[in-house]
Parts: C-alpha cells; structure tokens; sequence
C-alpha cells in the first residue's frame, strides 16, 4: 500500500460516498485527513468518527467550496494550523438533472458554482500552498458523465468536463513548481446519488458496463491514493477511468 505517512491531506465533500472513502483510504496510509463538509453537522460527526478510528488525527473543516469567503479561511486555518498542504482531493459535488430546454438558470448555477467553480477556487488554493514548498498533489474526481453524459445532465456533465480540463491545465501550469495534477472519473459507483436513481433505470445502465455490477467507493478511492502517492511521481495530467468498463 502507498506510504502517504506524514502528509497533511485535504479531501472536499469528504463525509459520505466517494470522499469518505477517500478519507478513510489516505488515512490508513498514514496521512493527516482533513474532512471538508458544507453542512449536515451530525452527519459530518459520524463521519469523522470512523476515520478517527483509523487514525485520530482526522479533522473537520468546515466550508462552501463554491464560496470564496470560504474557501480562503479553510486554507487560511490550514496554513496556520499546519504550514503546509501536501495532497488535495477536489471530490465536493452535487447534481440537480433536468432537460436543457427546461432548466432554470438556477439549476445550472448551482451546480456548475459548486462542481466546476468550486473545483477551481479549492484547487488554486490548495496550488498556492504546494507552490511555496514546491511539491503536492492534486486529484479532482469528475464523472463518465464528463465523457458519455446522458440527457438531463447539461450542468453536471459541462462541469465534471471543466474539471478534466481544469486538470492538464494546471499540470502544465504546475509542473515546474514539482506540483503533479490528476483527475480520477468514476462511473457507477455506490453512493447516495445513484441510490436516488430508479432501479429499473440503474439496471439498464449496468447492462452496459463489462464488469457487470456496479462500483463501490473503495474501488475509487485506492485510485486516488495511488495517484496521490510518490509512486505516480511521474504521472501529472491524466485521467484515470474508473468505470467497470462503461465507456471503453
């Protein structure tokens, strides 16, 4: 398993589904987790608490990553509490689908403020830190979405596609700062959002994906820890595709 031993690691959207997953991963592997959250306090706690098990150093930090305000005093106190960032994932995201025709530009607001802004705003910041000390990793997890997206999904498909684009650029923005920058795209994956999905639709997706059953977050999550570790110290702005088979 990838030594991340001693690395102070930031994961967005870490308190349920893939970033959990995420959370748990780096810290077994011996990082200092800390576990970004909007809201939802009980369900953060919980959270928190199994990754305590592993490793009792995990925090909270609380924050809208699509908030500017926000996003500066998360890494304000990370940079007072810490000095320094070693690994970011950019995971925080949400879905709101609905036909293009018919949706209303809030729809399409919130979802692109939180999946694409949101990505950029974490990531530049987390980028800053790296830069001084001239070394980190960075992974965004997008979607097939981003590749294969289906109808109804014009926001969240245009934003996990930004985030795959977000990822060369900054890989050749960042690279001479020793700053290696990926992007992780998984397909169906057990999680809260595809629990929300009709069975008899979710059936007829998992017809199409090889493997024939679907993802489960751990699967995801040792992708990025790999990613992540300095056994991929030589791999900066690609995508890794974690989908059964989906789009191959």
């Amino acid at each position: 398993m990838s030594d991340l031993q001693g690395r102070i690691a930031l994961v967005t959207g870490a308190t349920k589904g893939i970033g959990l997953a995420v959370a748990a991963e780096l810290a077994r592997c011996g990082a200092t987790v800390l576990m970004n959250h909007r809201g939802k306090p009980d369900r953060a706690r919980d959270a928190l608490s199994r990754v305590q098990e592993i490793r009792d150093d995990a925090r909270l930090i609380q924050g809208d990553v699509a908030d500017p305000a926000d996003v500066e005093h998360m890494f304000r106190q990370i940079r007072d509490d810490h000095g320094r960032l070693d690994a970011f994932v950019n995971n925080a995201g949400i879905t709101d689908d609905g036909y293009a025709l018919m949706m209303g530009e809030t729809k399409w607001r919130n979802v692109i403020e939180t999946n694409l802004t949101g990505a950029f705003l974490c990531t530049r910041a987390a980028a800053r830190l790296m830069a001084r000390r001239r070394g980190g990793a960075i992974v965004t997890v997008s979607s097939t979405s981003a590749l294969n997206p289906p109808a109804g999904q014009a926001n969240y498909a245009a934003a996990k596609a930004g985030g795959i684009a977000l990822t060369k650029v900054l890989a050749k923005e960042l690279g001479s700062y020793g700053v290696r920058v990926n992007c992780v795209i998984p397909g169906f994956i057990d999680t809260s959002m595809t629990r929300q999905m009709p069975s008899d639709r979710l059936t007829e997706y998992l017809r199409n994906v090889p493997l024939g059953r679907i993802g489960q977050p751990e699967e995801v999550a040792s992708v990025v820890r790999f990613l992540l570790s300095d056994e991929a110290g030589y791999v900066t702005g690609t995508s890794v595709v974690v989908d059964g088979g989906l789009i191959s």
